[in-house]
């Protein structure tokens, strides 16, 4: 029995990393094949106000340095080439490998994402089972007009009404950055630290909570409906009593998954909040590499993000399956498939017995 599980465990997860690389793959072909049909040229991206200062053989230096004389074709299979040995080559923005510009830039970014990612899941859940247990009512009605306000409002414009009332207005946050300016980074405490990231991360919280308490309403209500909440209420349950034992589990689960389910949209986000707040994670990078055509650093972060929302997903599988038992009883049994053992054919199975008369009686 345990060296089935052991099986069934390793061939799901070599069929994830097999999914992975297809994914990634498919990731990279694509990005590659979008910047190379760019209309921004790298070379006038790099050259930026200086492009009258130079002449043709400057240019085809500058080309020749990057590899930009070369097909596309051949430039994706040196990219391959490099990537396979674990290179993902040199931002041209700033001056250093891609794989220390992700790692310099992304603990900010997940700092923020992660503040966003609780804050919205936590608030997103408690508001749609307010809104699903007060189903029809005034609250309910509140809730969702202001979930679907907020579901149809782009991330920079609540960043910079946000920016505009706590910042500006009411002076309670600060303007810009990560950390205070002119401080040293020895001098930053913890408490700075998260000053600064509470604006950024209230946006990416307040725009992210609208599909957590739509999808979570949605369930509340269906949960509530149901025949053993109708039975629980026959005894005697009381209306807390049945949403704490009765409704929370079976809403929490699809709130969990669309939660992880999310990330990619919340990395979307966290590229126009950082721009709004000049934060410097790995959002601000992905803007600044793509004004400057920077298509190594580009290919990298669209490498590392597929990667990181690609786990997510799997994450957000796994606790659904905990948090559902039917979901996890259909994954074991798929998972043992060829492995259960088929049913007797007919002819196996033993004659059945003729039932007794119950007496001679007339001939």
């Amino acid at each position: 029995m345990a060296v089935d599980l052991l099986t069934g465990g390793l061939r799901g997860l070599a069929a994830r990393l097999l999914r992975l690389v297809l994914l990634l793959a498919a990731v990279a072909a694509a990005s590659f094949t979008l910047m190379a049909h760019s209309p921004v040229d790298p070379v006038d991206a790099y050259v930026g106000g200086d492009l009258a200062a130079i002449g043709p053989d400057q240019r085809a230096q500058i080309a020749e340095r990057w590899g930009l004389d070369e097909p596309p074709l051949e430039r994706f299979g040196a990219w391959v080439g490099q990537l396979l040995q674990g290179d993902l080559g040199r931002s041209l923005t700033f001056n250093q490998p891609v794989t220390e510009v992700i790692a310099e830039r992304f603990p900010a970014s997940l700092a923020l994402m992660a503040t966003a990612w609780l804050l919205s899941g936590l608030f997103g859940f408690a508001l749609g089972v307010l809104a699903g247990v007060r189903h029809g009512r005034f609250a309910d009605r509140a809730i969702c007009w202001w979930a679907y306000t907020l579901a149809s409002a782009p991330t920079f414009w609540v960043g910079l009404l946000l920016l505009y009332v706590f910042s500006v207005s009411l002076g309670w946050t600060p303007v810009c950055c990560a950390v205070p300016v002119g401080v040293l980074a020895d001098e930053v405490t913890l408490l700075d630290r998260l000053h600064h990231l509470l604006l950024p991360a209230l946006t990416l919280s307040v725009v992210g909570v609208a599909p957590v308490v739509l999808h979570t309403r949605h369930a509340v209500i269906h949960a509530m409906g149901s025949d053993h909440v109708a039975f629980a209420r026959a005894q005697g349950e009381s209306t807390r009593g049945v949403v704490v034992h009765h409704v929370l589990r079976n809403a929490a689960a699809p709130a969990v998954l669309l939660q992880f389910a999310a990330l990619g949209e919340l990395f979307g986000g966290s590229v126009l909040a950082e721009q709004v707040f000049s934060y410097p994670g790995l959002g601000a990078a992905t803007t600044a590499a793509a004004l400057g055509q920077d298509v190594p650093l580009l290919l990298g972060i669209a490498l590392f993000t597929t990667v990181f929302v690609f786990v997510g997903n799997q994450l957000g599988d796994l606790v659904h399956a905990r948090l559902d038992p039917r979901v996890g009883g259909g994954l074991a049994r798929a998972r043992r498939g060829r492995r259960a053992v088929p049913p007797p054919a007919p002819e196996a199975l033993p004659p059945a017995a003729e039932p007794e008369t119950a007496g001679r009686g007339a001939r």
